[in-house]
């Protein structure tokens, strides 16, 4: 970023990617912060992942006049401890009454619209599709939720923390999971017998498919015959309707790309902890797929 700034005002199109206060690009914009006279954000998911996400974007908008310069006094005012492991806080949760304070606070300098009011699109499908693991591959899944460690044919998979847990239980629950010196080995493909019966349910239909882990990806084009959603070649001929089965990734898709023109189903594979993520699957997308009359298919592993 040059040092000094050719503009005064600034447009930060989907200002939920700077809620991070610790990340680079964050840390970046807000050292010239003093140097924009004025600062406007655009997001459809400003605090998916909860109130905290409002600090750093509202700092961002007004160096911290509304809801404080400091992270720490922030959480005092409006937020508690939720999960937590000692003096180790993993999670906030709301205090009585703190969404209608932050809302209060905020009021002066946001516009809030409903999609619904402005615009005439079809009714959004959402398919939730089931599968179960066998009673073994439970067992497998109860045991390292339950002991942190499990083997798997001499490999010992282990979790460090509850973070590290959650993590590989949902690797688990998609059908594979990562060993220590970063290869994979399989758990179950009952995911994958869904997705061919979603596929050919399709009856040839152009379907979009949303993936988590780098092992769902390879046990996908393993299995059928896909295209990564990657380059602006691959836009282009997903919208020309030259791709009948499409992968991509949320983290790298959800935002700014166009690929309304392709089709309109999009199934998720594995499903991610980031309600910004999949409470607008493939964000900046899926809504304008919605013009066409759009079809979500999500579907996940039924764990305990």
């Amino acid at each position: 970023m040059p040092a000094a700034l050719d503009f005064d005002t600034v447009v930060v199109d989907e200002l939920s990617s700077f809620k991070n206060h610790k990340a680079k690009r964050y840390k970046a914009l807000m050292s010239k912060r003093p140097f924009i006279k004025r600062m406007i954000g655009l997001t459809g998911t400003p605090s998916s992942n909860g109130l905290q996400d409002l600090w750093a974007e509202f700092r961002l908008l007004d160096q911290g006049e509304r809801l404080g310069r400091f992270i720490g006094s922030f959480r005092e005012a409006y937020l508690r401890p939720d999960r937590r492991n000692g003096m180790v806080v993993y999670s906030y949760k709301p205090q009585p009454g703190a969404e209608e304070a932050i809302y209060r606070k905020i009021s002066d300098i946001t516009i809030s619209m409903k999609a619904m009011d402005h615009l005439a699109m079809p009714e959004l499908v959402m398919i939730k599709q089931e599968v179960e693991m066998s009673e073994s591959e439970m067992n497998r899944y109860k045991a390292l939720k339950r002991t942190l460690v499990l083997d798997l044919d001499g490999d010992e998979i282990t979790a460090a923390n509850a973070a590290s847990l959650s993590g590989k239980l949902c690797q688990m629950a998609s059908g594979a999971i990562y060993t220590e010196d970063k290869s994979w080995i399989a758990i179950h493909d009952r995911k994958l017998d869904a997705l061919e019966d979603l596929i050919e349910s399709a009856n040839g239909a152009p379907i979009l498919i949303a993936y988590w882990f780098k092992h769902d990806l390879e046990r996908i084009k393993k299995r059928f015959a896909v295209r990564e959603i990657r380059t602006d070649a691959d836009i282009r001929d997903w919208n020309a309707g030259k791709i009948a089965v499409a992968t991509l990734h949320p983290a790298a898709a959800g935002h700014g790309l166009n690929l309304q023109d392709g089709g309109s189903m999009l199934i998720w594979f594995s499903l991610t902890w980031s309600l910004g993520s999949t409470s607008r699957p493939t964000p900046g997308c899926i809504d304008k797929v919605r013009k066409r009359a759009c079809a979500s298919s999500t579907w996940s592993v039924r764990t305990p």
